[in-house]
């Protein structure tokens, strides 16, 4: 699960990024608006985690941009303001749920995770691409009927090209989905995996987009 942080208190910012990774979550986090509004056209992310005062303006001005660019992106608001009405103008603004500072990391972990459950429901639990399928709820490959060993970055990336069908899933999409924020990398890194996935799945399972990226082939949902 990709999750967006915007949140300029470096200290809190720093605590969850840091439990959010522990729990397995992949997380970039922004300080600003403008760098929140960037992120959000240069990237997918399952979910949004907003604090509602930042440098540069108000929290809820960004929901625009949300259900502009990213409109299957939940929105969870971090903030301290706790009145009702700040709750309800939250909630209004396109808000899915609303957590109040200071807050226990694993009650925000339980709100995500129920995130991702919403997700899996509205998603379909499998995908056949000829022999190969697949089962996005159990996490496994089989082809032909036999298991498929993947390494954790390639069925990161399988997945990602899988929840989005056959759009095309932009290189950098992808690049971003295998790797947190500030890792080093190769350039060449993305064409490795997929020239792995292509040689346990069948070279024809991912198509090649010139100038846009990838997908997969069309297949049915299961």
């Amino acid at each position: 699960m990709r999750i967006l942080l915007v949140e300029d208190d470096m200290l809190l910012g720093d605590a969850v990024t840091s439990y959010l990774r522990r729990k397995g979550f992949a997380i970039t986090r922004e300080s600003t608006l403008a760098a929140a509004k960037h992120a959000l056209l240069h990237a997918e992310w399952d979910a949004v985690l907003l604090d509602l005062r930042l440098p540069d303006g108000d929290g809820l001005s960004l929901m625009p941009s949300v259900a502009a660019t990213a409109p299957e992106t939940s929105v969870i608001i971090l903030t301290a303001r706790d009145q009702v009405s700040d709750r309800i103008a939250g909630l209004e603004a396109g808000a899915d749920d609303y957590l109040v500072k200071p807050f226990d990391p694993d009650e925000l972990v339980a709100r995500l995770r129920a995130v991702e459950r919403r997700r899996q429901v509205s998603s379909p639990p499998s995908l056949q691409l000829g022999d190969v399928c697949i089962d996005l709820l159990g996490m496994n490959v089989t082809r032909a009927g036999v298991p498929v060993t993947l390494t954790a970055k390639e069925w990161m990336l399988l997945r990602i090209m899988a929840t989005r069908r056959h759009r095309v899933v932009r290189k950098e999409v992808l690049f971003d989905g295998l790797y947190t924020h500030g890792e080093e990398v190769e350039s060449n890194t993305l064409e490795v995996f997929i020239y792995n996935l292509r040689r346990k799945l069948g070279t024809d399972c991912i198509e090649t987009v010139r100038g846009a990226g990838y997908r997969l082939k069309r297949g049915e949902l299961g």
